[in-house]
């Protein structure tokens, strides 16, 4: 399947771009060596067992994991096999809204076989085509509105099907301070991995990096060369143009960019790791190998990043070659978002002798990062829920409450229930107690009031509202243990840290 003969010493391309795939543009302007392909070998497994999806691509893994400048030309037979459609298929949430087909997920399973076969020749024909995604849009925290694309069903099908297969390439490419949208990770590894680092390693500086519009600004053309320092198979290339093409539907206006990737897809958390992992991870390893003298953090989570510094003075000239960086790649760093801090177990003590106050503080993933103390008065972060973060999310189930009005209750309640176990089930980590309980709290007073309007007579007394809380609003409780507990666990073999 592959060529296994070669020497790690690659020869270097010259500064020139190309579109063939033989001479790969990425790897030439990066002046990374040439990445060797696997056309003497046909693929050794051509059909795959129900059963068998998920370990169908073990050679590909292998082989990507043996060599890093293997370049895979037989690909996508294993995208287009019915097997890994249904696969797929069945990794989709079932209630999600429809894309611009009106096609559901509990519709398209009444035939579900035949509906398969259909996209799988169409796939393999060549006559499959992507739909335009349709545009719409949630609220952010600070009041403005985040532009989501809704994915037709079979466009999530063959998407979800690429990803099974490129992720057997790419999860043993990906450096392990990216966390996002990866197998087996959570934001919490890599909340866990920033806490730890914070407190093991000599962090005194902290680096609050934001990408400007990132999913919306990011060069498709950079992305495909991208794609292709690994991916020989032209086929499966084409399939990712496809979806890049594809454009955005918004009331009845198509709309077809050459930057961007529509947030909502299937493909898009992949593609923007792939992205990031050329234009960032990379380089942040070979930068902080060759520039760094004191200690380094880095941890990603999608186009969220913070980066630890021991020195001030590495930690601008870091930023500084950074915006250079992202500039050659079309993407920006934020001017007013992005801002580097004093933080860590020296800073209140080096801030108050220069009578500048308490330590800022940096937002990641959902919550704040504060420098605190411990109950024995030793030095460490405390993280609490976002405030913004959280009057968002009470607003919008105090709407969706009104909405509710006339339900019955046992409906209300077990909705509700549901809210609360999943926010705590997120932003239940050790020292956020009191926005757990907060949020409890306020969501109780809602739905008293709630309660109380729904007729003119229907005023609900405070004692039986203690019965409803205490029936269908779980306690706050901590579901996440202290990160020193856990990460030990979850790195053996292969630490996280760096």
């Amino acid at each position: 399947m592959m060529n296994e003969h070669g020497k790690s010493d690659r020869p270097i391309l010259p500064k020139k771009s190309s579109n063939k795939v033989g001479t790969l543009a990425a790897e030439g302007t990066e002046e990374r060596g040439l990445a060797k392909e696997n056309t003497r070998q046909q693929n050794a497994f051509r059909t795959q067992r129900r059963g068998d999806v998920p370990n169908a691509l073990e050679r590909v893994r292998e082989a990507a994991r043996k060599n890093k400048g293997t370049r895979f030309t037989a690909l996508f037979h294993n995208v287009y096999d019915p097997d890994m459609l249904r696969y797929a298929f069945y990794q989709l949430k079932k209630e999600a809204s429809p894309g611009v087909d009106g096609e559901t997920w509990r519709h398209y399973v009444e035939d579900l076989e035949h509906n398969l076969q259909d996209l799988s020749h169409r796939l393999q024909r060549g006559a499959y085509q992507a739909k335009p995604v349709r545009r719409a849009y949630i609220l952010k925290s600070d009041g403005r509105q985040r532009p989501l694309g809704v994915t037709a069903l079979e466009d999530k099908i063959a998407q979800r099907a690429a990803v099974e297969v490129l992720n057997a390439i790419y999860e043993e490419d990906f450096v392990d301070f990216s966390h996002g949208f990866r197998p087996g990770r959570s934001p919490h590894n890599a909340l866990d991995q920033l806490y730890i680092g914070i407190h093991e390693k000599k962090v005194n500086w902290v680096l609050d990096l934001d990408i400007r519009s990132f999913f919306d600004t990011l060069s498709q053309s950079w992305l495909v060369k991208f794609v292709e320092h690994r991916v020989g198979d032209r086929r499966v290339v084409r399939l990712i143009q496809k979806w890049l093409r594809a454009g955005v539907l918004e009331e009845g206006r198509l709309t077809v960019s050459e930057e961007g990737t529509p947030q909502g897809g299937s493909a898009s958390p992949l593609l923007a790791n792939i992205y990031l992992h050329y234009v960032f991870d990379l380089w942040t390893e070979a930068w902080r190998r060759k520039n760094a003298h004191g200690d380094t953090l880095v941890v990603r989570f999608a186009d969220d990043i913070v980066v630890g510094f021991q020195e001030k003075t590495e930690a601008e000239r870091f930023w500084n070659e950074l915006k250079e960086r992202m500039r050659k790649f079309d993407l920006e760093l934020h001017p007013e978002k992005t801002r580097l801090l004093e933080f860590g177990r020296y800073a209140a003590e080096r801030r108050q002798k220069r009578g500048e106050g308490k330590p800022e503080t940096f937002n990641f993933l959902g919550f704040m990062h504060i420098c605190g103390e411990s109950r024995n008065g030793k030095f460490t972060v405390i993280r609490q829920t976002i405030r913004k973060r959280m009057q968002a999310k009470l607003k919008a189930v105090n709407i969706e409450l009104r909405r509710r009005m006339h339900e019955p209750l046992e409906d209300q309640g077990q909705w509700l229930r549901a809210v609360v176990g999943g926010h705590d089930r997120y932003y239940g980590v050790p020292g956020n107690i009191a926005a757990l309980q907060t949020f409890r709290r306020k969501i109780g007073r809602y739905w008293h009031r709630v309660l109380c309007r729904r007729s003119q007579t229907g005023y609900v007394t405070w004692e039986r509202m203690q019965r409803l809380f205490f029936r269908w609003l779980p306690p706050a409780r901590i579901c996440h243990p202290y990160p020193s507990c856990r990460v030990p666990v979850t790195t053996q073999g292969k630490s996280r840290m760096r």
